[in-house]
C-alpha cells in the first residue's frame, strides 16, 4: 500500500515529523470522475495524490469546463494550500480523472509541519512556483494557439510513451474548454491525415512528427 512517506519530501521528515504525520494523515479514495472540491468550498486541509490523477478546472456560465491544471501522484493542490493559509474559499472545481487515492492532512497538521520542517516549506514554495509556470503556459496556449494546435499538443504531452491517450472525446473537450463535437471534427481531420487512430475512449498517435507540425505551424 502506497503511503505519503513514500514520496519526497515526506520521506525526509525528521523522526518527530514522521510521527506527527502518521498520527494525523487520513487516506481517502475517489472513483473515476468523482467530484471532490467545489468552487466556494471551505478548505480544511492539504490534499496529496498517492495514486491516480486529479483535474482542477473552471466552469463558465454556459456550463463549459476548462482544465486549469492536473495533479499527479506525489503532487498537491496549490489552490488548496493557498486557501488554507489565507483563509480563502476554494476558487475552482476538482474531479478525479481516474480512480485516485489521496492523503489528507488536516489544516493544523500541515501548518505545524510547515513551521517545523524545512522540507515542507521547500515543498510549498516549489509547488507555488510550478503552478505559476503551468498556468502561464496554459494561458499562452489559449491566447496563441488555434484549437487544432491545442488538441495536437494535448495528444503529444499527455499520451503514454507508447503513444496512447486514454481520454474520451468529452474529456478532451473539457480539458480544452470546447465541445465534444469540435474535438470529434478535429480528431477526424487528424485521422484523415493518418496522424492519429481513434478507438472507443482511446486515441493512438501514429505520426508524432505530423502532430508536431500542427503545433508549430497551425
Amino acid at each position: 500500500m502506497i503511503k505519503l512517506e513514500d514520496f519526497s519530501p515526506f520521506s525526509s521528515l525528521t523522526a518527530a515529523g514522521k510521527s506527527r504525520l502518521r498520527e494525523g494523515v487520513v487516506s481517502r479514495h475517489a472513483v473515476s470522475e468523482a467530484p471532490l472540491l467545489f468552487k466556494g468550498q471551505q478548505i480544511s486541509g492539504a490534499y496529496f495524490v498517492l495514486e491516480g490523477r486529479l483535474r482542477v478546472y473552471s466552469l463558465a456560465p454556459n456550463g463549459t469546463e476548462a482544465t486549469m491544471y492536473l495533479i499527479d501522484a506525489g503532487e498537491t493542490c496549490v489552490f488548496a494550500l493557498n486557501s488554507l493559509f489565507n483563509d480563502l474559499l476554494y476558487p475552482a472545481w476538482v474531479q478525479a480523472v481516474s480512480e485516485t487515492t489521496l492523503a489528507f492532512l488536516p489544516g493544523p497538521l500541515f501548518r505545524a509541519l510547515f513551521a517545523e520542517e524545512p522540507v515542507i516549506r521547500d515543498l510549498t514554495v516549489r509547488t507555488l512556483s510550478t503552478l505559476v509556470f503551468r498556468l502561464m503556459a496554459e494561458l499562452e496556449e489559449v491566447h496563441s494557439f488555434k484549437l487544432n494546435q491545442r488538441l495536437a499538443n494535448l495528444l503529444l504531452t499527455h499520451a503514454s510513451s507508447a503513444g496512447v491517450l486514454a481520454m474520451t472525446q468529452q474529456q478532451m473537450a473539457f480539458h480544452l474548454g470546447t465541445t465534444r463535437e469540435v474535438v470529434a471534427r478535429l480528431l477526424g481531420e487528424f485521422v484523415a491525415l493518418d496522424y492519429v487512430e481513434t478507438r472507443r475512449g482511446v486515441s493512438l498517435i501514429r505520426d508524432v512528427a505530423g502532430l508536431r507540425r500542427v503545433v508549430s505551424e497551425g
